[in-house]
């Protein structure tokens, strides 16, 4: 059985202000109306002092107002209050739109418009009392958007080939240079990550302007043209992997991830964390060397945990 906080006000008449200030207040805090002038939310400490601040403003501008505890008269009785499917689908709308849009063509404001669409879903997740599949549909919608947003960004995000992979040995690849384009993002810091730690320990890194700036001596990845880049439905950090043999515990779900934050997908759990710190670290560090220097640990963590998951 839940357990709800009411507020019941009679608000006066003369005074549009607090009726106005109540009402955007309620609005914010997801309340529940059961009839005019009494709400609802779920009971928490922060609802009741929520409440208690509007009952004040209430009773300072002459009207009636109480917060009192209150029970459903049967389980999932006041659940229906609390519907937000209408603001979802509103907000699913608002995906789609920009998704074509952005499709057609990539604008220096799209960054600004996915954010504006991400707090606006954040906001009315976080008034989604009692969620159902709505949600989780409009949450998976989002984070494709994201993700079409950060690959459309990227110049020169390389197009699939066709073949077969050859099987490759780490012996013959050590200290070598490997080249990729500049700015980094998950693939190719997944790729470098990889690199690094499983296949050529002293590997340098080259960061390209343009594809066609790699040196005939480097070792390309993700990029059209490239010696490693996408081949079918693999990634290039898939590519690399299969290339090589790699198959220790807990690296097929990273390649999972990686895929959906390149390309999308099924979508992994870790998902929206991972591209936040990523994000996070891609902003902090303008070098790209130092970048994937801090990129690294967040992937040994992760294929520590994926390993011990699969253990």
């Amino acid at each position: 059985m839940n357990v709800f906080t009411s507020l019941i006000l009679s608000l006066p008449t003369q005074n549009a202000a607090v009726r106005m200030r109540s009402w955007r207040t309620l609005k914010t805090l997801g309340a529940g109306s059961l009839r005019d002038g009494v709400y609802l939310l779920p009971e928490s400490d922060a609802a009741s002092t929520a409440l208690e601040a509007i009952a004040n403003d209430v009773r300072t501008e002459g009207g009636m107002a109480h917060v009192l505890r209150m029970e459903e008269p049967e389980p999932g009785a006041f659940a229906p209050l609390f519907d937000r499917r209408v603001d979802f689908e509103k907000i699913s709308e608002d995906i789609r739109y920009l998704d074509r849009e952005m499709r057609r063509a990539y604008a220096a404001d799209t960054p600004k418009k996915v954010r504006r669409i991400g707090k606006a879903l954040a906001a009315l997740c976080a008034i989604d009392f009692f969620p159902d599949a709505t949600q989780a549909r409009v949450r998976g919608e989002y984070q494709a958007l994201d993700i079409l947003a950060t690959r459309l960004a990227e110049p020169g995000e390389p197009e699939p080939t066709q073949g077969e992979i050859p099987r490759l040995s780490p012996a013959d690849y050590q200290g070598r240079l490997w080249a990729t384009r500049r700015r980094p993002w998950v693939d190719r810091l997944g790729s470098a990550w990889l690199i690094a730690r499983h296949i050529d320990a002293n590997a340098r890194f080259l960061w390209l302007g343009a594809p066609g700036d790699c040196p005939a001596d480097a070792l390309g990845f993700d990029f059209d043209g490239a010696r490693f880049t996408h081949v079918g439905p693999l990634v290039s950090f898939e590519v690399l992997a299969v290339s090589f043999g790699l198959s220790m515990p807990g690296l097929a779900r990273m390649a999972a991830l990686i895929h959906y934050l390149d390309v999308g997908g099924p979508e992994p759990l870790e998902a929206a964390g991972v591209s936040a710190v990523l994000k996070g670290l891609r902003q902090i560090h303008n070098d790209d060397d130092d970048l994937i220097a801090a990129t690294h640990p967040v992937f040994d963590a992760l294929l520590r945990v994926f390993a011990g998951d699969d253990a």
